[in-house]
């Protein structure tokens, strides 16, 4: 990086941090958001053989972990744990096939939002990341954020979200 836009990048970092800090920003309650566990829809060729397996689950749990603590460390939201709601989200098949049922299940958790994660497997070396915020009481579409990377390996999975969060949902929310 040029020594002029280092400058330009430390500048703006600290523009960003005395905003964060200033009376108005901290007197905002942070959005009460409910980050469901990701779930892996496998579409590859494979998908009806291969079945998930621990290293998928872990990774899986790892890009769920990461999503929550980038929310948390943004200030702006506070996360809402949705350990209580695992056996409606299991009854109705999982949170990609209940059509927007997580926003209810933020509602009943007294959470403001909801946050799902998708991740599509397109074969055994390509993904998709699909991250979709509902209004919890209405159920209406907040934010749906995607990537088309193609992340190689399972073990990427955090690294995707660690770029929606970075380069989309974080800046458009003024998280970041």
């Amino acid at each position: 990086m040029s020594a002029g836009r280092d400058y330009l990048v430390r500048i703006g970092s600290a523009l960003i941090a005395a905003l964060a800090l200033s009376p108005a920003a901290s007197a905002a309650s942070p959005v009460r958001i409910a980050v469901f566990d990701f779930e892996l829809s496998d579409r590859s060729a494979g998908g009806g053989v291969v079945a998930q397996d621990a290293i998928d689950a872990e990774n899986l749990e790892a890009a769920t972990a990461l999503a929550r603590q980038m929310l948390e460390a943004s200030g702006r939201y506070q996360v809402v744990d949705t350990q209580k709601a695992g056996g409606e989200v299991a009854a109705t098949g999982g949170i990609r096939s209940c059509s927007g049922c997580e926003a209810g299940f933020a509602q009943k958790l007294g959470a403001d939002r909801s946050l799902a994660g998708l991740i599509t497997r397109v074969n055994r070396t390509e993904y998709t990341l699909q991250l979709v915020v509902r209004d919890a009481r209405t159920g209406a579409v907040l934010s749906n954020d995607f990537t088309g990377l193609r992340m190689g390996a399972n073990y990427a999975w955090p690294r995707g979200v660690r770029w929606l969060m970075d380069n989309n949902f974080l800046i458009r929310t003024g998280a970041q």
